[in-house]
Protein backbone atom coordinates (compact mmCIF):
# COMPACT_ATOMS: atom_id res chain seq x y z
CA UNK A 1 0.00 0.00 0.00
CA UNK A 2 1.31 3.69 -0.43
CA UNK A 3 2.66 5.78 1.94
CA UNK A 4 -0.38 8.57 1.90
CA UNK A 5 0.02 11.61 3.73
CA UNK A 6 -2.68 11.85 5.56
CA UNK A 7 -5.33 15.32 5.02
CA UNK A 8 -7.05 16.97 7.19
CA UNK A 9 -9.74 20.05 6.14
CA UNK A 10 -11.70 22.28 8.43
CA UNK A 11 -15.08 23.20 6.85
CA UNK A 12 -16.10 25.99 9.54
CA UNK A 13 -19.77 25.84 6.97
CA UNK A 14 -21.99 29.09 7.74
CA UNK A 15 -20.09 29.67 11.33
CA UNK A 16 -18.07 32.02 12.82
CA UNK A 17 -18.38 35.89 11.99
CA UNK A 18 -15.00 37.78 10.93
CA UNK A 19 -13.22 38.31 13.97
CA UNK A 20 -13.91 34.50 15.33
CA UNK A 21 -12.82 33.49 12.14
CA UNK A 22 -9.74 35.40 12.25
CA UNK A 23 -9.01 34.74 16.09
CA UNK A 24 -9.41 30.75 15.75
CA UNK A 25 -6.69 30.83 12.51
CA UNK A 26 -4.30 32.68 14.39
CA UNK A 27 -4.54 29.99 17.09
CA UNK A 28 -4.35 27.13 14.40
CA UNK A 29 -1.17 29.25 13.19
CA UNK A 30 -0.02 29.12 16.38
CA UNK A 31 -0.68 25.56 17.76
CA UNK A 32 0.45 23.46 14.53
CA UNK A 33 3.47 22.80 13.57
CA UNK A 34 4.96 22.51 10.54
CA UNK A 35 5.72 19.23 9.18
CA UNK A 36 5.93 17.29 6.19
CA UNK A 37 3.61 14.81 7.43
CA UNK A 38 0.13 15.67 7.72
CA UNK A 39 -1.56 18.02 5.18
CA UNK A 40 -3.66 20.80 6.46
CA UNK A 41 -6.89 23.31 5.45
CA UNK A 42 -9.73 25.06 6.58
CA UNK A 43 -12.35 26.10 4.81
CA UNK A 44 -14.14 29.49 5.92
CA UNK A 45 -17.43 31.40 4.94
CA UNK A 46 -16.55 33.43 1.70
CA UNK A 47 -16.70 36.71 3.78
CA UNK A 48 -13.61 35.94 5.94
CA UNK A 49 -11.46 34.18 3.28
CA UNK A 50 -8.85 36.94 2.78
CA UNK A 51 -9.14 37.85 6.25
CA UNK A 52 -8.07 34.03 7.30
CA UNK A 53 -5.13 33.62 5.05
CA UNK A 54 -3.69 36.97 6.35
CA UNK A 55 -4.36 35.26 9.78
CA UNK A 56 -2.74 32.07 8.63
CA UNK A 57 0.28 34.05 7.52
CA UNK A 58 3.45 31.76 6.57
CA UNK A 59 1.82 28.78 8.19
CA UNK A 60 1.74 25.51 5.86
CA UNK A 61 -2.36 25.44 6.67
CA UNK A 62 -4.18 26.06 3.57
CA UNK A 63 -7.57 28.04 3.05
CA UNK A 64 -10.48 26.17 1.36
CA UNK A 65 -13.64 27.50 -0.47
CA UNK A 66 -17.06 25.55 0.15
CA UNK A 67 -18.17 26.23 -2.99
CA UNK A 68 -17.76 28.17 -6.70
CA UNK A 69 -18.95 28.42 -9.81
CA UNK A 70 -18.25 27.07 -12.66
CA UNK A 71 -17.70 30.19 -14.94
CA UNK A 72 -14.70 32.06 -15.39
CA UNK A 73 -16.71 35.19 -14.98
CA UNK A 74 -19.76 37.04 -16.14
CA UNK A 75 -23.72 38.00 -15.33
CA UNK A 76 -23.98 35.17 -13.00
CA UNK A 77 -25.86 37.29 -9.93
CA UNK A 78 -24.48 36.08 -6.31
CA UNK A 79 -21.69 33.33 -7.41
CA UNK A 80 -17.92 33.52 -6.57
CA UNK A 81 -15.30 32.35 -9.46
CA UNK A 82 -12.37 30.16 -9.13
CA UNK A 83 -9.93 33.42 -10.04
CA UNK A 84 -11.13 35.41 -7.21
CA UNK A 85 -11.21 32.89 -4.87
CA UNK A 86 -7.16 32.81 -5.87
CA UNK A 87 -6.82 36.00 -5.38
CA UNK A 88 -8.06 35.53 -1.65
CA UNK A 89 -5.81 33.07 -0.86
CA UNK A 90 -7.42 29.97 -1.87
CA UNK A 91 -5.70 26.61 -2.76
CA UNK A 92 -8.68 23.96 -2.28
CA UNK A 93 -12.06 24.04 -3.06
CA UNK A 94 -14.39 21.84 -1.50
CA UNK A 95 -16.93 20.10 -4.15
CA UNK A 96 -20.29 18.10 -3.48
CA UNK A 97 -20.81 18.28 -0.07
CA UNK A 98 -24.16 16.76 1.17
CA UNK A 99 -25.45 19.85 2.00
CA UNK A 100 -24.51 21.46 -1.47
CA UNK A 101 -26.50 18.19 -2.33
CA UNK A 102 -29.17 17.76 -0.40
CA UNK A 103 -29.86 20.99 0.90
CA UNK A 104 -28.86 23.33 -2.02
CA UNK A 105 -29.80 20.68 -4.86
CA UNK A 106 -26.81 20.30 -6.76
CA UNK A 107 -26.24 17.04 -9.21
CA UNK A 108 -24.12 15.00 -10.09
CA UNK A 109 -23.73 16.51 -13.24
CA UNK A 110 -22.79 19.91 -11.39
CA UNK A 111 -20.58 18.44 -9.54
CA UNK A 112 -18.39 16.96 -12.27
CA UNK A 113 -18.96 20.21 -14.33
CA UNK A 114 -17.06 21.63 -10.46
CA UNK A 115 -14.10 19.01 -10.48
CA UNK A 116 -13.25 19.94 -13.97
CA UNK A 117 -13.71 23.41 -13.68
CA UNK A 118 -11.50 23.71 -10.38
CA UNK A 119 -8.99 21.49 -11.85
CA UNK A 120 -8.28 23.32 -14.75
CA UNK A 121 -7.89 26.50 -12.74
CA UNK A 122 -5.11 24.59 -10.59
CA UNK A 123 -6.89 23.72 -7.22
CA UNK A 124 -7.16 21.11 -5.27
CA UNK A 125 -10.44 19.14 -5.06
CA UNK A 126 -11.80 17.93 -2.13
CA UNK A 127 -15.03 15.43 -3.60
CA UNK A 128 -17.14 14.58 -1.34
CA UNK A 129 -19.92 11.64 -1.81
CA UNK A 130 -21.91 9.49 0.90
CA UNK A 131 -25.60 7.83 1.62
CA UNK A 132 -28.50 9.18 3.63
CA UNK A 133 -29.88 7.06 5.98
CA UNK A 134 -32.28 5.39 4.24
CA UNK A 135 -30.06 4.34 1.34
CA UNK A 136 -27.84 2.88 3.98
CA UNK A 137 -30.74 1.17 5.93
CA UNK A 138 -31.57 -0.46 2.09
CA UNK A 139 -28.08 -1.77 1.78
CA UNK A 140 -27.27 0.99 -0.87
CA UNK A 141 -24.32 2.43 0.68
CA UNK A 142 -21.66 1.11 -1.76
CA UNK A 143 -23.64 1.77 -4.59
CA UNK A 144 -24.21 5.18 -3.74
CA UNK A 145 -20.93 6.25 -2.90
CA UNK A 146 -19.57 4.19 -6.23
CA UNK A 147 -22.11 6.55 -8.42
CA UNK A 148 -21.18 9.79 -7.00
CA UNK A 149 -17.53 8.70 -7.51
CA UNK A 150 -18.02 7.71 -10.69
CA UNK A 151 -20.05 10.90 -12.02
CA UNK A 152 -17.83 13.18 -10.21
CA UNK A 153 -14.54 11.94 -11.94
CA UNK A 154 -16.22 11.65 -15.24
CA UNK A 155 -13.57 12.61 -17.53
CA UNK A 156 -11.07 13.14 -14.82
CA UNK A 157 -7.44 11.51 -15.95
CA UNK A 158 -5.60 9.74 -14.08
CA UNK A 159 -2.67 12.66 -14.17
CA UNK A 160 -5.44 14.86 -12.40
CA UNK A 161 -6.24 12.52 -9.91
CA UNK A 162 -2.82 13.70 -7.86
CA UNK A 163 -4.81 17.08 -6.66
CA UNK A 164 -8.09 15.04 -5.95
CA UNK A 165 -9.18 13.85 -2.22
CA UNK A 166 -12.79 11.71 -1.95
CA UNK A 167 -14.28 12.67 1.09
CA UNK A 168 -16.50 9.59 2.39
CA UNK A 169 -18.94 11.57 4.43
CA UNK A 170 -22.24 9.35 5.61
CA UNK A 171 -25.02 11.83 5.32
CA UNK A 172 -26.76 10.42 8.51
CA UNK A 173 -23.54 10.90 10.58
CA UNK A 174 -23.16 14.79 9.32
CA UNK A 175 -23.86 17.09 12.89
CA UNK A 176 -25.96 13.96 14.64
CA UNK A 177 -23.65 13.52 16.78
CA UNK A 178 -23.85 9.81 14.99
CA UNK A 179 -20.40 8.16 13.61
CA UNK A 180 -19.99 4.96 11.72
CA UNK A 181 -18.28 2.86 13.46
CA UNK A 182 -14.45 2.23 12.43
CA UNK A 183 -15.16 -0.87 10.82
CA UNK A 184 -17.77 0.31 8.89
CA UNK A 185 -15.90 3.34 7.93
CA UNK A 186 -13.48 1.36 6.67
CA UNK A 187 -15.62 -1.05 4.77
CA UNK A 188 -17.15 2.17 3.33
CA UNK A 189 -13.72 3.69 2.44
CA UNK A 190 -12.12 0.86 1.28
CA UNK A 191 -14.95 -0.39 -1.26
CA UNK A 192 -14.52 3.34 -2.77
CA UNK A 193 -10.48 2.91 -3.03
CA UNK A 194 -11.32 -0.65 -4.68
CA UNK A 195 -14.31 0.79 -7.51
CA UNK A 196 -10.96 3.72 -7.96
CA UNK A 197 -8.76 0.68 -8.58
CA UNK A 198 -10.93 -1.42 -10.72
CA UNK A 199 -13.89 0.78 -12.35
CA UNK A 200 -12.22 3.45 -13.11
CA UNK A 201 -8.12 3.76 -13.23
CA UNK A 202 -5.55 1.60 -12.07
CA UNK A 203 -3.54 0.47 -8.72
CA UNK A 204 -1.11 3.65 -8.50
CA UNK A 205 -4.20 6.25 -8.69
CA UNK A 206 -6.02 4.45 -5.98
CA UNK A 207 -3.48 3.11 -4.12
CA UNK A 208 -2.37 7.34 -4.38
CA UNK A 209 -5.66 8.54 -3.68
CA UNK A 210 -6.30 10.00 -0.55
CA UNK A 211 -9.86 9.38 1.05
CA UNK A 212 -10.84 11.65 4.52
CA UNK A 213 -13.92 10.22 6.73
CA UNK A 214 -16.71 13.40 6.78
CA UNK A 215 -18.74 12.05 9.83
CA UNK A 216 -18.26 13.46 12.93
CA UNK A 217 -15.02 13.25 13.87
CA UNK A 218 -13.45 14.38 17.25
CA UNK A 219 -10.24 13.91 18.99
CA UNK A 220 -11.80 11.30 21.05
CA UNK A 221 -12.29 8.74 18.28
CA UNK A 222 -9.88 10.11 15.67
CA UNK A 223 -7.33 8.03 16.01
CA UNK A 224 -9.03 4.78 16.03
CA UNK A 225 -10.64 5.95 12.40
CA UNK A 226 -7.37 7.39 10.93
CA UNK A 227 -5.54 4.23 12.20
CA UNK A 228 -7.73 2.32 9.46
CA UNK A 229 -5.92 1.10 6.45
CA UNK A 230 -7.89 3.29 3.66
CA UNK A 231 -8.97 6.24 5.78
CA UNK A 232 -6.47 9.00 5.13
CA UNK A 233 -7.95 11.70 7.68
CA UNK A 234 -10.49 14.23 7.97
CA UNK A 235 -13.15 16.56 6.64
CA UNK A 236 -13.97 18.21 9.76
CA UNK A 237 -17.15 20.05 10.98
CA UNK A 238 -18.16 20.66 14.37
CA UNK A 239 -14.97 19.82 15.61
CA UNK A 240 -13.04 22.34 13.52
CA UNK A 241 -14.54 25.09 14.99
CA UNK A 242 -12.00 24.88 18.29
CA UNK A 243 -8.58 25.33 17.83
CA UNK A 244 -7.96 22.37 20.45
CA UNK A 245 -10.61 20.08 18.99
CA UNK A 246 -9.08 20.56 15.85
CA UNK A 247 -5.12 20.34 16.36
CA UNK A 248 -6.58 17.40 18.81
CA UNK A 249 -7.56 15.28 15.48
CA UNK A 250 -4.60 17.31 13.63
CA UNK A 251 -2.18 15.05 16.19
CA UNK A 252 -3.92 11.95 15.90
CA UNK A 253 -3.08 12.28 11.82
CA UNK A 254 0.31 12.98 13.00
Amino acid sequence: MADRKPFVGGNWKMNLHGDEAVALAEALAEQFTATDKVDVAVCPAFPYLAKVADALGSSDIKVGAQDFYIEPNGAYTGEVSLSMLKDCGVSVVLVGHSERRHVIGETDVLCNEKVHAALEAGMEVILCVGEKIEQREAGQTDAINTAQTAYGLAGVDAEQMSKVTIAYEPVWAIGTGKTATPEDAQNAHAAIRNFVRTGLYNNAVADGLRIQYGGSMKPANAPELIGQADIDGGLIGGAALKADDFCGILNAAL
